[in-house]
């Protein structure tokens, strides 16, 4: 989508509140090499290099985010999409090479490989949907998906933990499938307390905080629905 943008094609403005299709790019490499950082066990030098205050000291990853963008900001926009691919790159190699039985450095703590790696895919998949508003294009469907909707699943005690509220039971999803409707995917026990239904899509996208639950048509039965639906992420 980006790869034969010019300048004024890259400088458009993104979904994201005040940053352009570079300006995503600029993040996604900066996160994209914490993240390979990670997998190769240096992540402390990075870090501290990657979230440096440039004024009061602040924790919120959304501020974290945006100021190592500001702080890099500036160059041009191909240097911004050439930055992100090689990221890219480096990255998948770096997970790669991890021992899948070993735990790696995140925002959150520590996690498998291939955790990280889906936490990385949720973030580029929300992003390209950011870009896809810039250029008034529509995202095309993946069931790639599936990995980020068992993400949401899996960390869902992660989330009530986070906000400090507690589940009352288990909870299955019944998502539809992001490229063939007639498929449903399943996560979770059958017996679950809560239950979720409704597209893969429109869950993702309310982890990833790109729509509103109430503005979908994902439904629910039982105790913990509208916990679940107001607190699942996809990120720390």
């Amino acid at each position: 989508m980006v790869a034969e943008l010019d300048e004024r094609g890259l400088a458009l403005p993104s979904a994201c509140d005040g940053w352009s299709i570079a300006d995503v790019l600029l993040h996604l490499a900066q996160t994209n090499e914490l993240a390979a950082a990670s997998a190769n066990g240096e992540t402390a030098g990075v870090v501290g290099e990657w979230a440096a205050p440039a004024g009061p000291m602040r924790t919120d990853v959304n501020d974290i985010a945006g100021r190592a963008v500001e702080r890099e900001r500036g160059s041009s926009g191909g240097a911004a999409r050439a930055r992100w691919v090689k990221s890219a790159d480096d990255m998948a190699d770096a997970l790669e090479a991890c021992d899948p039985a070993s735990r790696v450095q995140w925002v959150a703590g520590d996690m498998a490989p291939r955790t990280l790696a889906t936490t990385r895919l949720a973030e580029t998949w929300i992003h390209t949907g950011d870009v896809c508003v810039g250029l008034g294009a529509t995202q095309a469907p993946s069931d790639r998906i599936w990995h980020i909707a068992r993400l949401v699943h899996r960390t869902l005690p992660y989330s009530f933990l986070r906000a400090g509220r507690e589940l009352g039971g288990q909870v299955r999803l019944e998502l539809t499938a992001a490229e063939d409707e007639s498929a449903v995917w399943y996560f979770g026990d059958a017996n679950a307390e809560t239950i979720i239904t409704g597209p893969a899509v429109e869950l993702c996208r309310v982890a990833g905080q790109r729509a509103k639950a109430a503005d979908t048509s994902l439904r629910g039965i039982g105790p913990d629905v509208d916990n679940v639906l107001d607190l699942m992420r996809t990120f720390a």
